[in-house]
């Protein structure tokens, strides 16, 4: 396979395309030898936690096994300047990487953003301009050390080298894999069956992100489950320029605040990192139950030893809001910091968040006209907590109805002279009493 002519891209040190890399690189190897004692399994089940896949494990095991640290990979276009917990889920997982002693390699994609990553999309994405790319990149490294430790962290943007490649070189990346092969990518084969336009520079794309892994020498490159076919084209380059094949490790998209569809801003299920710290908690306090341990283990930085004993406890308690209430103190606490996650639930605005019960809670009185009780669905209606028989259904059949701050999840009858603090979503509450 032939090389690229220039010195500085391929057969370089290192430390030639990243200015001071050489110094981290020894950081690297005391972080190690501080870590070096965490058994190899132990590491292994920390970087599966929450994973999808990872091609291959058994490369994973022996490179863990070698006893250096591994130089771990995640890029980020910066098309947006704000980040939402669905892009942090690969952050936290290079924190894992990180707390072992591994080197990361925090990518800032200013080269691959001004292409447009075609993953997942219909139609050929708009090229961001270089302002607008440099803009969100700024905005990218504030955000994204709230979560990483800046002083083992490595950032790198792919112009570094993308930049010194001229049209001969691109012509021999390109050179490197076929139309077929890039036609069995979904998004692709889609939308060439559909007949939808597929622009040449978009097949430029995951070739620029395979061509990063050869730049950077990545022994792991991490990306989400729609990145698969990118992160395998890092596999076949580094392949070709006589590296060892990364391992890819793909991290599921994470829902949204709907508990269907994946968290998207344009979607409004999103929970910004740049929230404010009540808007922040509100959110995640109206979180799915059914999404609570999802959310854990891919954002929380809470040990897997300690994620089974929370579990345990809201299996006792019938429900799981304490541990979304710590949850949600924990995502305020990285982003916020300590004061603001003590203030963010007397802070949430005039929503009051499911489950909590704020002071001064206004009382209803309920007369039933027959009968010595009366069931949830019904007392909503009479309570004025639901405007109709329907909105009742509703709000019960979505889970966000609470009684005395617990979650209810099954049909329950309230008899005369009862009384109860009764939410019906996020507006209505109130103490109910049955006469």
């Amino acid at each position: 396979m032939p090389r690229f002519k220039q010195a500085g891209v391929i057969g370089a040190p290192l430390a030639a395309l990243v200015p001071g890399l050489s110094g981290r690189e020894r950081g690297a190897d005391m972080e190690w030898q501080r870590q070096s004692m965490i058994d190899v399994d132990q590491q292994l089940a920390l970087i599966r936690r929450g994973a999808d896949e990872i091609i291959q494990e058994d490369e994973l095991r022996a490179r863990l096994e070698s006893g250096r640290p591994l130089r771990v990979k995640a890029g980020f276009d910066p098309t947006a300047p704000d980040l939402h917990l669905g892009h942090t889920v690969l952050i936290n997982k290079l924190r894992h990487f990180q707390d072992l002693g591994h080197q990361v390699i925090f990518l800032i994609g200013d080269f691959t953003g001004m292409i447009g990553d075609p993953s997942g999309k219909s139609v050929t994405r708009p090229p961001l301009s270089r302002e607008d790319v440099l803009r969100n990149a700024e905005t990218y490294k504030e955000q994204v050390f709230k979560i990483l430790d800046p002083e083992k962290t490595e950032v790198a943007f792919n112009s570094s080298w993308m930049s010194e490649l001229d049209a001969a070189d691109l012509i021999r990346l390109a050179s490197q894999y076929t139309v077929a092969r890039m036609l069995e990518r979904d998004d692709f084969d889609k939308r060439y069956r559909g007949n939808q336009p597929i622009a040449i520079h978009e097949f430029l794309y995951p070739l620029v992100q395979g061509y990063d892994s050869v730049a950077l020498r990545a022994d792991v490159e991490l990306g989400g489950t729609d990145q698969k076919f990118n992160l395998l084209m890092g596999r076949t380059l580094q392949k070709g320029h006589d590296q060892p094949p990364q391992i890819c490790l793909t991290m599921p998209l994470l829902e949204g605040l709907d508990g269907v569809q994946k968290m998207s801003k344009s979607l409004g299920n999103y929970v910004g990192v740049t929230d404010a710290p009540g808007d922040m908690y509100r959110k995640l306090l109206s979180l799915p139950d059914a999404l609570t341990w999802r959310y854990y283990e891919l954002l929380s930085a809470v040990s897997n030893e300690d994620l089974a004993r929370l579990k345990a406890e809201a299996e006792r308690l019938g429900s799981p809001q304490e541990a979304k209430k710590a949850f949600a103190l924990e995502m305020v606490t990285r982003f916020h910091g300590e004061e603001a996650a003590r203030a963010a639930p007397s802070s949430a605005g005039n929503l009051t968040a499911l489950g909590d019960i704020p002071e001064n809670v206004p009382e209803v009185e309920v007369a039933l006209e027959e009968g010595d009780e009366v069931h949830i669905v019904p007392l909503l209606r009479l309570a004025g907590l639901a405007q109709n028989g329907k909105a009742a259904k509703d709000v019960f059949g979505r889970g966000a109805v609470y009684v005395d701050g617990q979650q209810l999840t099954s049909e329950r009858s309230f008899k005369r002279g009862e009384s109860a603090v009764i939410q019906a979503g996020k507006k209505k509450i109130a103490r109910v009493k049955i006469k």
